[in-house]
């Protein structure tokens, strides 16, 4: 039997890039995967069918996670094709980059809206069914730079920052329900989204990693990083009973 057979996640971004990462080796354990992206477009189909491809039942569904109303939305439509959610991985990210005294309130808002707002509103939508179930795994995912902040993205440092705190709250308030949560912080991954920053943010971010270059999501799922495998160390049945990490 299979790490996650039987189980239902859902992954919000996951189009691409790290969301799309988690996804497919969530799959490969065994688990059916709901995803969620701005527009479900031909990269999106491209990902369900990678991960039907592995026998499992998936499903991505174009949403707007800073949207409070319509992520209820989509989760009530994802529990009616799934029938439950064990697992959230509360993924989807943008930037939006520039020195504080340059930066508009336009860019704070919008990269605060869907980097911390749509985990808010995922996990609002997800907890009353985890509940009950009285199980369920809440993943975060944040970043080095929420642990030790960047030069030119102080929005983008603060959201993840953010998604720390916030996993370390849901966990003390819903531990007692058997529902977990915990934040990664992955290094400096290259993905469409990072390939848009600056040179100048590029190369400050490289200059804090000992390789001086970030690594590469698709050969990363391949060698199974170790934030991939903390991935798999957070669902439900799991012998290691982790949260508020």
């Amino acid at each position: 039997m299979k790490l996650l057979e039987g189980k239902v996640a859902v992954v919000t971004g996951a189009a691409r890039g790290i969301g799309k990462a988690i996804a497919l080796k969530f799959a490969q354990e065994g688990a059916n995967i709901a995803f969620t992206d701005l527009v479900i477009d031909e990269n999106g189909l491209a990902t369900q069918a990678e991960i039907e491809a592995l026998g499992v039942k998936a499903k991505g569904y174009a949403s707007n996670a800073a949207n409070f109303e319509e992520t209820h939305n989509v989760v009530a439509e994802i529990v009616k094709d799934f029938g439950r959610i064990d697992i959230l991985v509360n993924n989807a990210g943008i930037t939006k980059d520039g020195l504080m005294m340059r930066m508009s309130e336009g860019q704070w808002d919008a990269v605060l809206n869907v980097n911390l707002k749509s985990a808010f509103n995922f996990i609002h939508a997800c907890t009353p069914v985890m509940m009950k179930q009285r199980a369920g795994s809440i993943i975060n995912m944040s970043s080095v730079v929420g642990v030790h902040g960047n030069a030119g993205q102080a929005n983008y440092s603060a959201s993840k920052a953010g998604m720390i705190g916030l996993a370390k709250s849901v966990a003390q308030e819903l531990g007692s329900r058997g529902i977990r949560a915990n934040a990664i912080a992955p290094g400096f991954i290259i993905t469409d989204m990072t390939a848009q920053l600056s040179d100048e943010v590029r190369a400050e971010w490289c200059k804090k990693i000992p390789l001086r270059r970030g690594g590469r999501w698709r050969m990363w799922l391949i060698s199974l990083p170790s934030w991939l495998r903390i991935c798999l160390l957070m669902y439900p049945d799991r012998l290691f009973r982790l949260t508020a990490v």
